[in-house]
């Protein structure tokens, strides 16, 4: 069990979210229904505007400080090799995020987003790396658990990995204005499979994709991990915690509070693939609401991020093949929601451009 302070805590985080403002909705809707193009002709962009407005209650929303923010953390069931690359993968792109030679580092910086890179569960401590600023220390543990024999980590450490991303939110929200969710953990596509199958009730040989680049016979032995894990730790599938805690990663949880306090913020948050999608599963397992603040922003080809999309009933804005994680999708489609904003902000009505509409 977890304690009464961290109860307190994420229960008063609760209590500050909203859905979106229905009063700035309806005024973009209006505003965009009268410009100077056919009705609705920029399609999902448009919805994006009007969910944007909503987010922020805002005609213009601000969305220019952005910031993604990559959460680390290491599996203990990499040890059963169910992924292309060895478990010290995660620190040494750790250290290639800080020299800024990633591909989230590239994209977010064609983006004008900043990225932040907290260690919430990883083997290594980055001592060095701490000391300069460059990543935000926050471990909750050193990698989690082998789930194959038993819980990924107890559920106090599932809470204190959730109230690390609702703290991390708190810390940056004043000096951003839009989130983007990113993430680094090898192996880390075999508990998101777990987390999709369990609480989607599909079975996990239709959810668990090739992650880093398996072959066949790979991919046959992470889905047979992979049930094996969720046979002998039975997660509660109404119990967002208990699922979190039982076939989880730390930085799942971290990002299941990330995307918690953003929405706590007002401030939206633009998830990326299917790790991060599972921790928005995650969130809104723990407040419903949070899907109000949710931009999704593109389907992997992973096969459980499509359910997982499904289930949090959001559209992506984007459909690339993309399966790096990182941050990478979400990079992307900020230039989307920048695209979003300048349509409602920039482009003249009818009336203002003195132009005839529809008869």
């Amino acid at each position: 069990m977890y304690t009464e302070n961290a109860l307190s805590f994420l229960d008063a985080t609760f209590r500050g979210i909203y859905p979106q403002d229905l009063e700035f909705r309806l005024q973009a809707e209006e505003r965009l229904n009268q410009l100077t193009m056919p009705h609705w002709a920029l399609g999902d962009l448009m919805d994006l505007a009007v969910d944007l407005a909503g987010m922020t209650r805002s005609l213009r929303p601000p969305v220019g400080r952005k910031k993604v923010v990559v959460m680390v953390g290491d599996h203990g069931v990499a040890a059963e090799g169910v992924s292309q690359y060895p478990a010290e993968v995660t620190t040494q792109m750790v250290h290639n995020f800080v020299r800024g030679g990633a591909g989230i580092n590239a994209l977010a910086r064609l983006a004008g987003a900043e990225v932040c890179v907290v260690d919430v569960g990883a083997v290594d401590d980055f001592p060095e790396l701490v000391a300069n600023g460059s990543v935000v220390a926050r471990k909750v543990g050193r990698g989690t658990a082998n789930m194959v024999y038993g819980p990924a980590m107890t559920r106090t450490h599932a809470v204190m990995a959730v109230e690390v991303g609702i703290e991390v939110a708190n810390l940056l929200a004043p000096e951003v204005d839009i989130f983007g969710t990113g993430e680094m953990g090898i192996g880390n596509t075999t508990p998101s499979a777990a987390i999709t199958a369990v609480l989607s009730g599909r079975k996990v040989e239709e959810l668990t994709g090739r992650g880093t680049g398996i072959d066949d016979q790979r991919l046959r032995h992470k889905i047979e991990v992979i049930e094996k894990a969720i046979a002998r730790n039975r997660p509660d599938p109404k119990d967002g915690l208990d699922v979190l805690a039982k076939v989880g990663g730390f930085e799942i949880g971290a990002l299941a509070g990330l995307i918690i306090g953003a929405a706590a913020n007002r401030k939206p948050v633009v998830v990326d693939g299917f790790i991060s999608t599972a921790g928005a599963m995650i969130a809104q397992s723990l407040e419903p609401f949070v899907r109000d603040y949710l931009i999704c922003a593109h389907q992997s080809v992973e096969p459980g991020h499509g359910v997982l999309l499904n289930q949090l009933r959001r559209r992506p804005l984007l459909d690339l093949n993309l399966r790096l994680g990182e941050g990478t999708g979400a990079a992307l489609a900020m230039h989307l929601v920048d695209a979003a904003v300048a349509i409602l902000t920039e482009v003249a009505t009818f009336s203002e451009a003195g132009v005839s509409g529809a008869e």
